[in-house]
């Protein structure tokens, strides 16, 4: 990923709260060397300086059957909005967009439920309990035919991050005037993640970029 220096994102706290914060991320890999990507949630696993993506595909999606064999890339993508030149102090300007992004990369693993049947349900039983942790209650009722059934239909993923890239444009290169014009009207916008930008834009303004999530 393309990242001036102004809109590099460094901090290991920062990027992972990111992507924990927006984990509906999207997994490209290759399939005879033309990549292809799947829409997944991810749970983000972080101890000291090691950091691990769970998910699972559909096992009817062969974008598993491959994804082991080469790095992965996961996008996490944030907020992102619209910049009207007319905010600039110079009428010579052109629009542009603001947002925030991560990119994580690494290789994949496999946990299928025939050989790691255990590993598997602790992975949907970790996804249960950052997105519905009352769940763990009906999902203990359910038939354990009806569980291995569901489990049968999956393939488990571990992505053991390996790169980090993190990016947030947020009009660094635009004086501290016209930076807080842009987020004022970002702020009052009608949509929610235009909203965030403004935000995002004022915090980064009285903070280093790193705190801009």
């Amino acid at each position: 990923m393309y990242i001036p220096r102004l809109n590099r994102m460094t901090d290991l706290d920062t990027m992972t709260a990111f992507m924990q914060q927006h984990n509906f991320a999207i997994v490209v890999s290759a399939v005879n060397n033309i990549p292809v990507a799947t829409h997944l949630p991810f749970t983000i696993a972080r101890s000291e300086n090691n950091l691990r993506l769970r998910s699972h595909f559909a096992k009817a999606n062969p974008q598993w059957q491959t994804i082991a064999e080469s790095d992965t890339l996961v996008i996490f993508s944030g907020p992102h909005a619209y910049i009207s030149p007319t905010h600039y102090d110079k009428t010579e300007s052109v629009p542009t967009w603001n947002y925030i992004t991560v990119h994580a990369y690494g290789r994949a693993s496999l946990v299928d439920f025939e050989t790691q049947p255990d590993a598997l349900e602790a992975m949907i039983m970790e996804m249960v309990d950052v997105h519905e942790p009352n769940y763990r209650g009906q999902w203990n009722q359910l038939s354990q035919r009806y569980k291995d059934g569901m489990k049968q239909g999956v393939v488990g993923i571990e992505i053991e991050v390996t790169r980090l890239e993190g990016k947030a444009k947020l009009s660094q290169n635009k004086s501290a005037t016209e930076q807080e014009r842009i987020a004022d009207s970002l702020m009052h916008h009608s949509e929610g993640h235009v909203m965030q930008i403004g935000y995002a834009m004022m915090n980064t303004h009285q903070n280093p970029i790193d705190n801009a999530h």
